[in-house]
Formats: structure tokens, C-alpha cells, sequence
């Protein structure tokens, strides 16, 4: 069962949402919460599998929110919810530990499949969106350069996994490019995070687009 928490100041949004995530028998919306401060005691207190997580709240935000869930013990994956996708507390979300974003008028059965790829620890971001959102950014220059200087420690196979998690490839699809075992790239992936102090497989997809390592 993936436990879920929605979090969304309009109560009408977390009807909707557990309405639709309720639909089927492998989620469960445990809890919801209506600002940051309450997200970050119900991620503590419940302990759940996602969290669905509005941006945009009165009191305690949810980019502040995601920076502190992202650094508990066991953090759940949290996905940012957003009315508009070129928003940059999107990119400010991703940067500050989220696992990827949804559009509030996603349709339904792609909502409960995304909520499924959070859960299995997969990257809820489209490598089209990623690029979007980079090139977007304000500081880009200054990121890439950043981005490029944190790559340089790492192997040269270690660079083209990067590459292939900036381009949103699962380890399965990065073992059959590679020509690895899914085993191998899973433990290239783990060592990654660590060398470039990245949260989870987004912030680490995101450091490739930015340093321009992605060619597809």
C-alpha cells in the first residue's frame, strides 16, 4: 500500500485529490495538510510513502516544506503541485529536494501512475520539463559552470550515468544503454548522490542538464 499525505491550503484541491487517489486499492491518503509547518509534522508523525505538496501557502511554504522533509530520516518522495509548470518555485522545489512536480489539471489516471513512480523511487519530472525549467532559470550561467565543476569528480562512467538520469532514464534503461546489470548502475547511482551531495535522482538529473551532459 503507498501511503500518500496531500498538502493544499484549498480544501477543495485535497477532495479532489483524495477523491481520485482513492480510487484505487494500492494508495491511501492518510493524512492531509493545509500549510508547511503542518506537512513537515504529518510527514514526522505519519510517515508516508509520497507527499503531494501545494507551493504556493500562507504561513510556512511548501518550498520550505520540501527543504525540511528532504532532510528527515527516511524523508518520503514529495512531489511539488503547481498551477503553472514554468513557475520557478518549480525549479526552486526540485533544487530543494523534490522528487519532481505536477500540474494541478494532470487527469486522473496519470496522477495515480505518477504518484506510483514517486513511490518507487523513480524522478516525477519529464527530461522536456527539466530542460525547460533549466533554461528558464535567472542564474543559469552561473549553474552551469557550477554544475560542470561538481561533475569533474566524478568517473567517466560515472558521467554518463549522470547524463542518462538528466535524460529521465530508469535503471533498467540505463543498464541495457551501459550495458550494465541494473545492480551495478543502481550502486553507480548511490555513490553519485553522495560525490555531488544530491538528495535523491532529480537533483541529480537536474546537475545534468545543467552542466550540459544530456545530448538526447
Amino acid at each position: 500500500m503507498i501511503r500518500v499525505i496531500v498538502v493544499d491550503d484549498e480544501p477543495m484541491v485535497c477532495a479532489h485529490l483524495r477523491t481520485i487517489l482513492g480510487s484505487v486499492d494500492d494508495i491511501e491518503v492518510i493524512a492531509q495538510a493545509q500549510d508547511g509547518a503542518e506537512a513537515v509534522e504529518a510527514a514526522v508523525r505519519h510517515r508516508p510513502d509520497v507527499m503531494l505538496m501545494d507551493l504556493r501557502m500562507p504561513g510556512v511554504d511548501g518550498l520550505t516544506a520540501i527543504e525540511r522533509i528532504a532532510k528527515l530520516p527516511q524523508a518520503p518522495a514529495v512531489v511539488a503541485l503547481t498551477t503553472f509548470d514554468a513557475d520557478d518555485y518549480v525549479i526552486r522545489a526540485l533544487r530543494g529536494g523534490a522528487a519532481g512536480f505536477l500540474v494541478k489539471s494532470t487527469p486522473p489516471e496519470d496522477l495515480i501512475g505518477l504518484v506510483r513512480v514517486a513511490a518507487d523511487g523513480h524522478t516525477v519530472l519529464s527530461p522536456e520539463a527539466a530542460r525547460r525549467l533549466v533554461a528558464a532559470s535567472s542564474d543559469s550561467s552561473l549553474r552551469a559552470e557550477a554544475a560542470k565543476r561538481r561533475a569533474a569528480a566524478l568517473t567517466d562512467r560515472e558521467v554518463e550515468v549522470l547524463g542518462c538520469l538528466g535524460g529521465g532514464l530508469s535503471n533498467a534503461d540505463i543498464a541495457g544503454k551501459l550495458h550494465l546489470s541494473e545492480a551495478t548502475v543502481k550502486s553507480y547511482v548511490s555513490r553519485m548522490l553522495v560525490k555531488l551531495d544530491c538528495a535523491n535522482r532529480t537533483q541529480a538529473g537536474l546537475l545534468a542538464l545543467e552542466a550540459g551532459l544530456v545530448t538526447h
